[in-house]
């Protein structure tokens, strides 16, 4: 199968699989911090690195009815958050093509690479 490319990323604050500690994303793309994933909370990303974006799929969230895809660990697998495609109400369209990644599947570390 070979290795797995991985993006290594730079910057102040760099968050990482839990897992395998794999990087993800910068502290400077998280757009909130106050969102609910599946296993409690969750922040909002502006970009992600590192991810596999599973099959697409309806779900209805706290905020109303969402076309998202599963994020998982290009390394490990780990599934981590998901990806919103697209929202159906006017007031969460801001969300779609960003990411969800749960504080649960994450760790931090500063400086980067």
């Amino acid at each position: 199968m070979g290795r797995v490319y991985q993006k290594y990323l730079s910057g102040s604050k760099i968050y990482s699989c839990s897992t395998c500690h794999c990087h993800l994303a910068c502290h400077e793309d998280v757009m909130s911090k106050s969102f609910q994933g599946r296993h409690g909370r969750a922040y909002l990303f502006a970009n992600v690195v590192n991810v596999s974006v599973g099959p697409k799929e309806n779900r209805v969230l706290i905020t109303g009815l969402h076309t998202v895809a599963d994020l998982h660990c290009n390394v490990c697998q780990t599934q981590l958050g998901w990806k919103y495609l697209e929202a159906f109400d006017q007031a969460q369209k801001y969300k779609e093509n960003k990411f969800i990644l749960e504080k649960s599947k994450l760790i931090t570390s500063e400086g980067g690479w």
